[in-house]
């Protein structure tokens, strides 16, 4: 089955609203792993508008009472203090996104002949902290296929091209793209995860990606949460993934 970790970072963003502590995020990664989420992911940025620093920190301390949970904490290695926020916490999984700090939320893959020879020792400091390493990629096989140089260990599909080709009735062919990146990836002995605006509509059929190991969702979730209840909704988004 394809595991599927819950994405806090829209929790944060309502807590932010005001100058509060509800909703609490530890709370909600409580709640998720107790319906059966596989793992938790947040992506600290500098601003801090969502995750915050101290909420890396706290959710550390709370899967440190589940070691079969996964964390995966995403980020640009290149803006700080992501590096030295991973240096402490070592989460399972760190996921390298090329957002720049003024984006409103990632919207593209890494271009790996511009920023490879920049992440390579990034990704083997990350590995010798014990991270398991993935690294954002739009389902372009021409980059895909430079990806191995940097020996990382696995690709996230940047899946919002899907989401709005299947909301347009084009899910097939877009589909279609990404089975042959997954593929091409692969071949190459990457493994695969997937991620953004995915949801219980179009999640479905892209769980049918050969061998998908991993999907993190969190706006879509959080959204159907207001609705079902958070603990439903991670459920929910399990079903949909069985």
């Amino acid at each position: 089955m394809t595991h599927l970790s819950v994405n806090l970072n829209k929790v944060a963003l309502l807590r932010n609203a005001r100058p509060l502590t509800i909703p609490s995020i530890v709370k909600m990664g409580e709640i998720s792993i107790a319906a059966g989420a596989h793992g938790l992911t947040v992506h600290p940025r500098p601003d801090e508008r969502h995750i915050r620093r101290t909420d890396v920190y706290d959710l550390a301390a709370l899967l440190k009472q589940h070691p079969t949970i996964e964390y995966n904490i995403e980020g640009n290695p290149l803006e700080s203090p992501f590096m030295d926020i991973i240096r402490e916490v070592r989460p399972h999984q760190c996921t390298l996104v090329p957002d720049d700090p003024t984006q409103n939320t990632s919207d593209h893959g890494w271009n790996i002949a511009k920023d490879g020879e920049q992440l390579k020792p990034i990704i083997a400091e990350l590995q010798q902290l014990g991270c398991r390493v993935s690294v954002f990629m739009d389902p372009d096989i021409e980059q895909i296929s430079q990806v191995p140089t940097l020996r990382c260990e696995r690709i996230e599909l940047y899946t919002e091209p899907y989401a709005t080709a299947y909301r347009q009735g084009n899910g097939d062919q877009s589909f279609e793209t990404y089975r042959q990146a997954a593929e091409c990836a692969q071949a190459l002995g990457l493994g695969i995860n997937g991620g953004h605006d995915l949801n219980l509509e179009n999640l479905p059929k892209f769980k049918n990606i050969p061998n998908l190991l991993e999907v993190s969702i969190g706006h879509a979730l959080v959204a159907d949460a207001l609705e079902l209840g958070f603990a439903n909704a991670v459920k929910a988004y399990l079903q949909a993934l069985a």
